[in-house]
């Protein structure tokens, strides 16, 4: 989710569940010992529980930045050995990792030497050629030996060559039983599924084995979803909070991040399917996109956006809606 779940992005998820646990973006070693420390670390209480995404290949460095991690406040540490883009593998990290264990497993050993926090690592099923279950066992075997307990699982391969970030989403087919087998042979371990979970019942049959499931580019694109996880597979009996209760709490949010310089367009842009396929939707991501970069324009647009879905402009652009009516969402 690079690019995507930023802390302001966060934030507006933590307004829909009380109960699952967040993830940044992954986050280079280069730029948290090197980088602007604190534009890339920092992060709002109300997130909590939330797990730094480490993206690095040298255990020393990666133990530093666990340890800045811990006193940054987060909840864990995540180690990303499934990211397929070429500018990872150039810095040989993400999912080429998997093409040696030994180098993931002296990086969790190292990352635990270093910090008190658990110390977690996202995979792939497989990369290139190398895709049949006995790679991914091995893989596997050698991180837990390690220490390593939590292992997220995107249940499809990686082709290091050939496909796109987006198309390694897509095109490698989905084999969710791998990742039940891995349980199995790993009762000991966390298994959590990740990858193409869409529906929330599904994810509940998922559960039955598994222990737990991560969700991305669905919540991202259909963020409601995310207000009946608490119910759904939590067990939570307190009633999910109203799209326009969420948009509260982030306006009062956005008002507190301008005033410290943070860019309307960079909240803005997390919120704009927060009311999809509801009337007026259109109308609100709408007003968002087209308003949000103009000069002046502060937290009040949230509620414009609102207002937008029930016809209610300012006059300039009540004016341009009534020439081209919104279509429902």
């Amino acid at each position: 989710m690079l690019d995507w779940t930023d802390r302001h992005c966060r934030f507006f998820f933590r307004q829909l569940s009380r109960h699952a646990r967040l993830y940044t973006e992954m986050v280079t070693i280069g730029a948290i010992l090197h980088g602007d420390r604190e534009r890339f670390l920092r992060f709002d209480a109300a997130e909590h529980p939330v797990a730094l995404q480490l993206g690095g290949s040298d255990p020393e460095a990666l133990a530093r930045c666990a340890a800045i991690g811990e006193q940054f406040g987060y909840d864990e540490i995540n180690l990303n050995c499934g990211c397929p883009s070429d500018r990872v593998q150039g810095g040989g990290f993400g999912a080429c990792l998997m093409n040696d264990p030994a180098q993931v497993a002296s990086a969790v050993r190292a990352m635990r030497a270093a910090t008190a926090l658990p110390v977690t690592v996202k995979h792939r099923i497989g990369v290139d050629d190398s895709d049949e279950y006995e790679f991914m066992r091995r893989f596997v075997s050698s991180v837990a030996e390690a220490g390593c307990t939590v292992f997220i699982v995107h249940a499809r391969k990686a082709w290091l060559q050939g496909l796109s970030p987006k198309e390694n989403r897509e095109i490698p087919p989905l084999r969710y039983e791998a990742v039940h087998r891995l349980k199995q042979e790993f009762p000991q371990l966390t298994i959590v599924l990740n990858g193409g979970l869409r529906d929330l019942s599904l994810c509940a049959e998922h559960l039955r084995d598994l222990d737990g499931v991560m969700l991305g580019r669905e919540v991202y694109e259909n963020p409601y979803l995310l207000a009946q996880v608490d119910g759904a597979l939590f067990g939570d009996t307190q009633t999910p909070p109203t799209r326009d209760e969420v948009l509260a709490a982030v306006q009062e949010y956005t008002a507190r991040q301008l005033a410290q310089g943070a860019a309307l367009n960079h909240i803005s842009r997390h919120i704009l399917g927060l009311y999809r396929n509801q009337p007026g939707g259109r109308a609100f991501r709408r007003v968002l996109s087209e308003r949000a970069c103009r000069p002046g324009s502060d937290a009040r647009l949230l509620g414009e956006a609102r207002a937008a879905m029930d016809g209610l402009l300012s006059p300039p652009e009540n004016q341009s809606a009534q020439r081209s009516p919104a279509a429902p969402a």
